[in-house]
């Protein structure tokens, strides 16, 4: 997944990856982030019925949670150690319902900038081996520089 993008931060893996680990409600919904390159980030998400709407999806928000700290963090990984990161704006597109035993987010940096980067980020259902898109993003992030991210 190696792109062309070149970290701010040498250590951007291990400063993604302390940052995920301090949100409370990540740990609460049971995702966990899984790879972590260059403007490149993927987030699983095992199924739970306590995660799903009245048909039995995995809810909206629990998709657009995904999808957006999967973006977030793609952003992430190409700032400088003296940035923080903060959603600006996102624009989602439910296109299945959110089905099967894993949801995975996967976001790529489509334009980093040195204040506000653009990224995709899609979210698919795992169903019997097979991955289908049910959600697709696009988002706009902002790096907070001189802001400490705890």
């Amino acid at each position: 997944m190696m792109g062309a993008f070149q970290p701010a931060n040498p250590e951007f893996e291990t400063r993604v990856r302390e940052s995920f680990a301090r949100q409370p409600f990540m740990a609460f919904i049971g995702a966990e982030i899984a790879v972590v390159e260059p403007g490149f980030c993927e987030i699983h998400l095992p199924y739970r019925p306590e995660l799903t709407q009245q048909h039995g999806f995995v809810h909206g928000g629990a998709l657009a949670t995904l999808a957006d700290n999967a973006a977030g963090y793609a952003a992430f990984s190409l700032m400088p150690a003296d940035a923080s990161v903060l959603t600006v704006e996102y624009k989602l597109n439910i296109i299945r319902p959110g089905l099967g035993d894993k949801m995975t987010a996967r976001a790529r940096v489509i334009k980093p900038g040195r204040t506000i980067t653009v990224v995709e980020s899609n979210v698919f259902g795992t169903k019997d081996g097979k991955e289908v898109m049910c959600v697709t993003s696009i988002q706009t992030i902002m790096a907070l520089h001189g802001r400490d991210d705890r």
